[in-house]
């Protein structure tokens, strides 16, 4: 019974927790990796482990919930919010791909995960984005929040994923799709159109979702292009700009 009240109450929304253990995962191993010191090349790794068993257990928790509370998950994905946060277990993933001290960019294992980490990304950007083509009551100035945002970073977490393993062709598709949604994004969140405004008090720490896409999108060009060049000094200024907007 404490099982089933546990997985009423458990929602996609938690993945949020292992989207940001991810990311620390990430910066970890950037910043440590030409580090030599026994210390910090175990930080990472620390990390990495912590964050892995945290998305392991949400992910074990979400299935449970899909079969026993599979109504709840559907209202999840036909709710404006609630569809952006399915969106974080595959980014997770991603990330941690990413960061792994265990697994190359050029293994085989690395190719696999990605495909059944990004494959699901891509499917819910066609249900999503679909939607604000086709039906009526979908339409982005309707249902578009802050947590829309997740869907751009999970193209661009995937884009940069397929960069590593030298797809450049694929990395420059998902790149160029989660920028144009986000420039679309970012023009009705800013004009605040009526149905816009429609996000509950205690999810208002989100809004900093505004300089991830941009700072996400400039390590993800760094990669693609292979260097830190214009256009990710360009995006990486923009999300300094935002972050320094939202804080003041």
């Amino acid at each position: 019974k404490s099982l089933i009240l546990l997985l009423t109450r458990f929602h996609a929304g938690y993945f949020r927790i292992s989207l940001s253990l991810g990311g620390q995962a990430l910066l970890w191993k950037t910043l440590l990796q030409p580090a030599n010191h026994v210390i910090l090349t175990t930080i990472p790794i620390i990390v990495w482990l912590f964050a892995l068993f945290i998305l392991v257990l949400f992910s074990i928790l979400y299935i449970l919930r899909c079969v026993y509370r599979f109504n709840m998950v559907k209202a999840e994905f036909l709710h404006h919010i609630g569809v952006n946060y399915l969106f974080a277990p595959w980014i997770s993933w991603l990330l941690l791909l990413q960061s792994s001290p265990f697994v190359a960019p050029k293994n085989v294992s690395y190719l696999i995960l990605w495909w059944i980490f990004a494959v699901p990304v891509f499917v819910l950007d066609v249900k999503i984005y679909g939607q604000w083509f086709t039906k009526g009551k979908r339409y982005l100035t309707a249902v578009a929040n802050p947590t829309s945002q997740i869907s751009v970073i999970g193209n661009l977490v995937g884009a940069r994923a397929a960069a590593q393993m030298g797809w450049q062709e694929i990395a420059v598709c998902l790149f160029s799709l989660g920028m144009v949604h986000y420039l679309v994004l970012f023009v009705t969140l800013y004009q605040r159109l009526p149905g816009c405004d429609r996000l509950p008090a205690m999810l208002r720490p989100v809004f900093f979702l505004f300089f991830a896409a941009p700072s996400m999108a400039s390590l993800a060009w760094d990669t693609i292009s292979g260097s830190f060049d214009i256009a990710s000094k360009m995006l990486f200024f923009l999300s300094l700009f935002l972050f320094i907007s939202l804080v003041n």
